[in-house]
């Protein structure tokens, strides 16, 4: 009964552990984004917003808002995501969205461009960019 206690409690933290991110653009887009579009602009999918704007999406190399993006809006894990992207790029079938070091960096790319989407923790946006969608 105690290992059942343990693993459930644990299962818990775990979920509540996992950072909230922020899916944001520039505040001059005016596209619509669910989280169907924003999975296929990042697995490739999709080349532009809804209004035909082409996009130009970024991410992070790593840390805890790649883990809760890459599971709550592609619904993979990181790893899962880079196989993905591994396979595409081996075969000549795309290019994955390039990486930035950090969220502030991300936070300025996308303040900076208006055909930019990229993600960061909730907690870490500020006024230069518009929230589309917190998964």
């Amino acid at each position: 009964m105690s290992k059942y206690f343990v693993a459930s409690t644990l299962l818990a933290l775990s979920f509540s552990i996992q950072a909230e991110v922020a899916v944001i653009v520039n505040p001059s887009n005016g596209a619509t984004l669910d989280k169907d579009a924003i999975a296929k602009i990042y697995l490739g999918k999709a080349k532009s917003f809804s209004d035909g704007t082409k996009v130009n999406a970024v991410g992070l190399n790593s840390g805890g808002a790649v883990d809760a993006f890459t599971s709550n809006v592609l619904g993979k894990s990181s790893s899962q995501y880079k196989a993905y992207w591994s396979k595409l790029i081996f075969t000549g079938k795309g290019t994955p969205p390039e990486t930035l070091d950090s969220e502030q960096a991300v936070i300025e790319f996308v303040a900076a461009n208006a055909d930019a989407i990229g993600y960061v923790e909730s907690a870490k946006v500020t006024g230069a960019v518009k929230v589309v969608g917190k998964f």
